[in-house]
């Protein structure tokens, strides 16, 4: 870093994205990416919009917004667009942790989580998942924190039933409860239902994941007006064009193709489920997850060997070097020819066939 750079970011670690190397072609299993398309409505949204780049995008937001009202069967003012949900996530950290309200989210989650924190000086705690690594709902009842929770969680792909998170909901009437439901789609439960019932209640979202726009970068915030106006002080003080023209509408239009989506789920789901059941006849141990990735482990080898074999072979996958989890590796689920690879590859390797 220069001189010039300043000193209060001394001991921040920034977020490290999955891996892109340029080297090969890769099976791209590491970074949850959809492997499907965005659908025919969503490119001609996108590329009908570009004629207008010249063009402020709405900082209202309006036709994502409007968009996703109805999907969700709540009001225009309920919702914020983000350019992604991570700037949603940020705003809410920046809006509602401080030192009489610290954050409080599990030790194996969403890699972002402890940056955001770092960034904004805002101070936090940890709660440990289990040894199943499912999270203790009892470490999220009245704690006077600010509560992040991602469901599904991120990587281990497990799910809380709604009953719990509205538990927690219950537990924490004075203090904001963020859901980040980026995987929902996947299996999980939405907590959107309850934002009617709990103000306190923030669900964030992404186009990344389900409606395969992570190119796009866009993502949103579901709660009640006035947490919605707290979210968008914040960002008319910092980028009130942040949604440009075009993803403004692929968004639109991905609402409006929800079939589409909805068809390329269900057969992520089934290639999960394939994948799951071929990596444990292998022997391997393989989370319940409700996302589209799965979270495994083998006894046979390490998880970064068996990564850096995989990655040999032209496949990536997601290792993380913490104590926890580091024998585990995250597996973007792919299309059918892609899981086959894999349980392939996986397969020779453990055999010790040579590349």
């Amino acid at each position: 870093m220069s001189r010039f750079f300043s000193g209060k970011y001394d001991n921040l670690a920034p977020y490290v994205p999955g891996e892109q190397p340029r080297d090969r072609k890769y099976i791209k299993l590491n970074t949850n990416e959809s492997p499907f398309p965005p659908s025919p409505g969503v490119v001609a949204a996108a590329g009908n919009e570009a004629y207008q780049s010249n063009l402020y995008s709405d900082p209202e937001c309006t036709s994502i917004r409007e968009a996703l009202a109805a999907f969700y069967g709540v009001k225009k003012e309920q919702v914020i667009a983000t350019n992604g949900s991570d700037e949603v996530l940020n705003f809410a950290f920046m809006a509602f942790g401080d030192e009489k309200s610290p954050l409080l989210f599990p030790d194996i989650t969403y890699g972002f989580y402890p940056v955001f924190a770092e960034l904004n000086h805002i101070p936090y705690d940890v709660a440990p998942l289990r040894e199943d690594f499912t999270v203790d709902v009892a470490d999220y009842l009245g704690n006077d924190h600010t509560i992040v929770i991602a469901n599904p969680n991120a990587p281990t792909g497990l799910a809380l039933p709604l009953s719990d998170i509205e538990t927690i909901l219950r537990a924490n009437p004075d203090r904001v409860v963020v859901v980040d439901e980026a995987y929902v789609d996947f299996g999980g439960e939405s907590a959107v239902a309850l934002v009617d019932r709990y103000d306190n209640l923030l669900v964030t979202g992404t186009f990344s994941k389900s409606r395969s726009m992570a190119g796009a970068r866009l993502g949103f915030g579901i709660g009640n007006a006035e947490l919605m106006a707290d979210l968008n002080r914040l960002r008319y003080s910092t980028n009130p064009y942040n949604v440009n023209r075009m993803t403004m509408e692929a968004g639109a239009a991905a609402i409006r193709e929800h079939d589409y989506y909805a068809k390329n789920i269900q057969t992520i789901i089934q290639n999960r489920e394939y994948a799951k059941e071929k990596l444990e006849a292998l022997g391997f141990r393989v989370t319940d997850s409700k996302t589209n990735f799965l979270f495994a482990k083998t006894d046979a080898m390490d998880g970064e060997a068996l990564y850096l074999a995989l990655k040999d072979r032209g496949i990536l996958v997601r290792h993380f070097t913490s104590t926890r989890i580091r024998d585990w590796n995250r597996i973007t689920v792919g299309t059918a020819g892609q899981m086959d690879a894999l349980v392939d590859a996986v397969r020779d390797i453990l055999k010790g066939e040579p590349v």
